[in-house]
């Protein structure tokens, strides 16, 4: 899961470059939009795979999807409330980018850009549950 982690932290700097290198007109190229949608949907993934790994791992509660391992963490004080809201967003984004990809808002995509540092409040907060690994 450290690899996952790393993953993620990369992804946080790339991110932050695509954010300072391209304005929302740019995502009218589709190679560009397209870049961010798999960014996006590849750094949302690792959060939930690792909070789940977490509650998994700590025997924390039995989730029904995805947001509920969000809701665990936040209940066991792993994350603040602030950060699980966050974070529940992205994974409802993260549903839509998989399923109804076709009707994404481009500009809502975009915006998530303003939330990458939660991506590493979040690495912060989980950290040490995975060091053992």
């Amino acid at each position: 899961m450290l690899d996952r982690l790393k993953v993620l932290e990369r992804n946080v700097d790339i991110l932050n470059d695509f954010r300072n290198k391209y304005s929302l007109e740019d995502l009218e190229e589709r190679e560009i939009e397209w870049a961010l949608r798999y960014g996006l949907f590849e750094s949302i993934q690792i959060v939930i795979d690792l909070s789940c790994h977490i509650v998994s791992k700590y025997n924390l509660g039995n989730p029904s999807n995805y947001a509920d391992c969000i809701n665990i963490l936040y209940k066991e004080k792993y994350i603040t409330s602030e950060l699980a809201q966050t974070l529940k967003s992205m994974v409802g984004l993260r549903n839509i980018l998989v399923h109804e990809y076709i009707s994404v808002d481009v500009e809502k995509i975009y915006s998530l850009l303003d939330f990458i540092s939660d991506f590493k409040l979040f690495v912060e907060s989980i950290k040490n549950y995975l060091n053992d690994e």
